[in-house]
């Protein structure tokens, strides 16, 4: 019997070490990276890169010739490009090879989706000690090619890249949101653009238009068609109003805000204005730059990065050339709450690199990731589409000033919408912001976009929208994005959700072994006395 409960609780004892160490790092640890005294030429190293391209050759072609051009520099690195079209197929395969130690060595992504990866242990490198390392850092004495300085990086873009007060990936493009506006149609319904567009003068004049002729036709285009104000984003909707009226969204550590009575008011303001044929989403009507183009929308609100789609002589067009009407388009800022206090967001790619067990291949990797941020590779990709360069360095180069001193030139390199996308948001870099990053702010992003979705679509099927409606809608949307489940940072005293699959496992064995240990003490304590 007492070697039975010896084995026994030894095999439990074997079992709890077993799981910890599978439950701590997956299949395989990983060391804390340290960079290395040198980088090796010598040897080969072969990287992946993970990009995201919307069928643009012409972005494809950048990063193509920026591979090859590098590997000029560094015939001992390859680097094979792997291209997604879309941030969610990035962020599904990357969760999915991080248990397997598969992820890419550089992927292009954003820190939402980073702070996910973290939950892995050592998984993501962080870039202090890369940037600031005098030999392979940013602008160091070893790099083979004009890397920028720390301080030549937009620093409201690096701070962007900062999860924790750490720098977990470098800026690699940005883009920000614009209304574009059918000026011709704006001014046929007897208004003028204002300087700033508010949210009470687009309700305004999406009302207007909204109006029909006795025959069925609306009144301002003489079609069957209409939807004078269109939003792309909703995610982005939700989180620009609440940050403009001061309504609360999340905070640091992870603390869910925005089931709140603004975010109420402005759902019931989305849901009037639906109501009267004034608005609609993407999601549920379609592209709003096709509506644009063919004359049946006023106000399109999208990124700046898809200012190519947006206006009559737009280089590309999703719609036949029958269907396009002539018109004056403006690029405008979103609309606001106070003129005078202009809040937009601040989107777009960065870039991170992710440990390996070879710190070589690691180095070899920011050597890649740093070179992205070169004045040629970032001036070649930000004349594609309205993206603006993320260092001082790119945009005050002769080549990137000559690019938007020449807007209007011609409608495709020089088209005038996207540059004056591009300029709208060099001139409100300080006026962006960015929403706090925590494992569970990409669903946070995704419930807030569901909200206006949900209210729309509902509106549309005549179903009532009332209280009762939005207290239901915060309970499903707050369970469905798992919004309760979010841990807080520890140093919150904060209600956490229910321990991982692993974590209970884990602490049941521990019970398991101590309970076994008991038994083994108790009955080897009865026997001896026995024998006394």
């Amino acid at each position: 019997m007492r070697k039975w409960m010896l084995r026994a609780s030894l095999a439990a004892a074997f079992a709890l070490v077993t799981l910890s160490l599978a439950g701590c790092h997956g299949s395989r640890g990983l060391p804390e990276f340290q960079v290395p005294e040198s980088f090796s030429e010598n040897a080969k190293y072969e990287i992946s890169f993970w990009a995201k391209n919307d069928t643009n050759r012409a972005q494809t072609k950048i990063y193509e010739n920026a591979i090859a051009e590098f590997e000029k520099l560094y015939p001992n690195i390859k680097v094979n490009l792997r291209l997604y079209t879309d941030y969610g197929k990035i962020y599904n395969d990357v969760i999915t090879n991080i248990s397997t130690n598969t992820t890419p060595n550089v992927c292009i992504t954003y820190p939402d989706h980073i702070a996910t990866y973290m939950t892995g242990r050592d998984v993501v490198v962080p870039l202090e000690q890369l940037m600031d390392d005098s030999r392979y850092g940013l602008a160091g004495s070893e790099l083979k090619y004009d890397a920028p300085k720390k301080d030549e990086i937009v620093p409201e873009f690096l701070e962007e890249c900062k999860i924790g007060g750490v720098t977990m990936a470098l800026p690699y493009m940005r883009s920000t949101e614009a209304c574009y506006v059918n000026r011709t149609y704006l001014e046929k319904l007897g208004y003028t653009l204002p300087e700033t567009l508010t949210w009470d003068f687009v309700w305004e004049v999406s009302e207007a238009a909204a109006k029909k002729n006795p025959d069925g036709t609306y009144a301002v285009n003489g079609q069957k068609v209409l939807i004078p104000f269109i939003y792309k984003s909703t995610d982005n909707m939700m989180i620009q109003m609440l940050k403009q009226r001061g309504g609360g969204y999340s905070q640091d550590d992870g603390t869910i805000e925005i089931f709140n009575d603004t975010t109420k008011s402005i759902l019931e303001e989305v849901a009037e204005h639906t109501k009267t044929g004034a608005f609609s989403t993407f999601k549920i009507s379609g592209y709003p730059a096709n509506f644009l183009n063919a004359g049946q929308c006023i106000f399109a609100i999208d990124s700046t990065a898809g200012a190519t789609w947006m206006g009559s002589d737009a280089p590309l067009i999703d719609i036949s050339e029958d269907a396009l009407v002539d018109f004056e388009t403006e690029v405008m800022t979103i609309p606001q709450s106070d003129p005078d206090d202009p809040k937009m967001i601040s989107q777009g790619p960065s870039v991170c690199i992710f440990n390996k067990d070879d710190p070589q291949v690691v180095l070899a990797s920011w050597l890649f990731m740093q070179y992205l941020l070169t004045n040629d590779v970032q001036t070649a990709y930000a004349e594609t589409e309205g993206y603006v360069p993320v260092t001082s360095k790119a945009r005050l180069s002769e080549q990137y000033q000559d690019y938007v001193s020449r807007i209007g030139e011609d409608n495709k390199e020089h088209y005038e919408v996207k540059i004056k996308a591009s300029n709208l948001l060099l001139a409100n870099t300080s006026n962006t912001f960015t929403t706090p990053v925590f494992n569970g702010s990409t669903s946070l992003r995704e419930a807030a976009g569901q909200m206006i979705e949900t209210t729309v679509k509902s509106v549309r099927r005549k179903q009532k929208v009332d209280d009762a409606f939005f207290d239901d809608l915060f309970d499903s949307v707050s369970s469905l994005y798992r919004l309760d489940q979010i841990s807080i940072d520890e140093s919150t005293p904060k209600k956490l959700g229910p321990l991982p699959a692993t974590s209970r496992i884990l602490i049941s064995a521990l019970i398991a072994a101590w309970i076994l240990i008991g038994i083994y003490l108790l009955v080897s304590f009865f026997r001896n006395k026995g024998k006394q």
